[in-house]
């Protein structure tokens, strides 16, 4: 290569330098300026070549090397990108990056607008491969010196907790924190809150009740400190806040580290024995007590409705009936969490509102896809992004039995809905009233009234019928198949002795209802019975 100045392209070079903290900074002579100092010397060197440094500082102070989140380093990038720059000088590769897999797409980066990279003292850089593979050797050591701290970090802190010493984090309900010897200590009203949580706990043996009792009081969760001008805690209880006050280990005065429990530095505040009992309660009504995972069916309304009494959305759930029928419903989440007697909606029947909202909408949206012959064609999944295109947010104030819409133009379309309307269904009443019947008679009258609903056109398929009535296609299927039966299996099953149609189980029935003849299937009946009577 020709040494002559006048033949050399000017190659543009952007010092880069970064310390971790912020320590020293008003110094006359930083760390920083070394870095840059030692850039600047190290581009003069190479003047021959054609170097010459930019004048933008490019400097980091009090940003980790573990991540790319760093104002300067967003800045150099950017200019990169404009043709700015041809080359990036470091001090050190972990200046620029301490974690392997965001300084290997950084090179790729810089490759790919032709920037060399070169870390001066360690007299490499990237117009070599010799460079190159330094690079990601020492870039791996880098990261193997984090991984190692993070470790040994992680370590510190279990060894802190095995010593029942505080670590740190949100200070629990009825204690405070002694900053000077940096441990709990009781807070007494506090105290007397938390133990009125575990004998209220082991009364009601339920955590909503509980909630529900601290909210009447007007008791509210702990108040923190706030972080960047919001509060935290000063709320009203949920179940889940009672649920993890009776699970912390901290009022039994230890320390909960990979499962296991030791001594801590402070004081219980309840007693073991208390403790245990709360614990058993827990364990043995968790389906129950604790709030459950979000149904995830998919659902029309999830995500734009909301009960409007509590400003609180509403989501799909279910229950299920006598282990077999499952009713889905819209949830206020205020009344889960809080309890039924918090909110005047509560719930409401998901076939019900879903069909209203429809039939509403119909009357202020002209689009051809709200049309019941069209409508009715489309899945769930096909509706949900028509019907978000058009409305924002759907909510419903029980007390003025008022459903709002709030359409994606801005505008507010109120309707007055009876809650009545959308709180039950005919089937639901049905099977309320027939509840003390057999099973298997209950299940005669659903099959008839399914029959019904498609012989009179009200319902297309078993699929759609399936939705209406909150049974699964197949559980349908085996209802349905019972108006199979003879005409005399059937009488005898409605009009006969309760106690003896009682012991007909359905799955006994499915072999006769497999059965063409119905002298055939008498008989199958009656050895059936006469078993079953043994």
């Amino acid at each position: 290569m020709e040494n002559n100045n006048q033949d050399k392209k000017p190659l543009r070079c952007a010092i880069y330098t970064r310390v971790s903290t912020t320590d020293n900074l008003e110094k006359d002579f930083t760390s920083l300026d070394s870095q840059r100092e030692s850039a600047e010397n190290y581009i003069n060197s190479q003047k021959a070549e054609g170097w010459v440094a930019l004048p933008d500082i490019y400097n980091d102070a009090g940003y980790t090397g573990a991540n790319t989140d760093r104002p300067a380093l967003q800045k150099l990038i950017t200019d990169i990108k404009t043709g700015k720059i041809e080359a990036v000088i470091v001090y050190k590769v972990d200046r620029l990056s301490r974690s392997l897999l965001d300084f290997t797409q950084l090179l790729e980066f810089f490759e790919e607008y032709k920037v060399v990279f070169v870390s001066i003292t360690q007299l490499f850089n990237t117009k070599t491969s010799m460079g190159r593979l330094t690079l990601n050797i020492l870039s791996s050591f880098s990261q193997f010196e984090r991984e190692i701290i993070s470790e040994r970090t992680r370590d510190k802190m279990g060894a802190a907790k095995k010593r029942g010493k505080w670590i740190g984090g949100v200070v629990p309900l009825g204690y405070d924190l002694d900053r000077e010897n940096h441990k709990l200590v009781i807070n007494p009203l506090e105290a007397k809150v938390v133990k009125d949580i575990f004998h209220a706990y082991l009364k009601e043996k339920s955590v909503l009740k509980v909630a529900q009792q601290l909210n009447e009081k007007g008791i509210l969760t702990k108040r923190h400190a706030a972080i960047q001008g919001k509060p935290r805690g000063g709320l009203p209880f949920t179940g889940n806040a009672i649920a993890r006050v009776l699970r912390n280990p901290y009022y039994l005065g230890k320390v909960r580290y990979q499962g296991q429990f030791y001594p801590g530095e402070h004081s219980a505040i309840v007693d073991e024995d208390t403790y245990n009992k709360a614990q058993a309660i827990l364990d043995a009504n968790m389906p129950e007590q604790l709030p459950k995972q979000r149904h995830q069916k998919i659902a029309l309304l999830n995500g734009i409705m909301r009960c409007k009494s509590c400003d609180s959305s509403m989501y799909l759930t279910y229950s299920i009936k006598n282990g077999r029928l499952k009713y889905n419903y819209y949830l206020c989440s205020k009344a889960q969490k809080r309890g039924y007697k918090s909110c005047p909606v509560k719930s409401l029947n998901t076939g019900l509102l879903e069909r209203k909202v429809i039939e509403l909408l119909r009357t202020i949206i002209k689009d051809e896809r709200f049309k019941k012959e069209h409508w009715e064609k489309l899945t769930t999944e096909q509706r949900i992004p028509i019907l978000h295109s058009f409305v924002k947010q759907i909510s419903y104030e029980a007390r003025s039995s008022i459903l709002e819409f709030i359409l994606c133009n801005g505008k507010r379309r109120s309707f007055e809905v009876p809650v009545n309307m959308l709180k039950s269904t005919g089937q639901f009443n049905q099977e309320k009233a027939l509840r003390n019947e057999p099973q298997i008679r209950q299940n005669l009258l659903l099959a008839h009234q399914a029959q019904q609903l498609l012989n009179e056109g009200k319902a297309k398929s078993l699929r759609e019928l399936s939705g209406w009535l909150n049974l699964s296609q197949q559980r349908l299927n085996q209802v349905v198949s019972l108006v199979l039966l003879c005409p005399k299996i059937q009488d005898e099953i409605i009009f006969g002795n309760p106690k003896r149609v009682a012991l007909a189980p359905e799955y006994k029935l499915r072999p006769i209802t497999d059965e063409i003849s119905w002298e055939k299937q008498l008989v199958l009946w009656q050895t059936l019975l006469k078993t079953l009577l043994k």
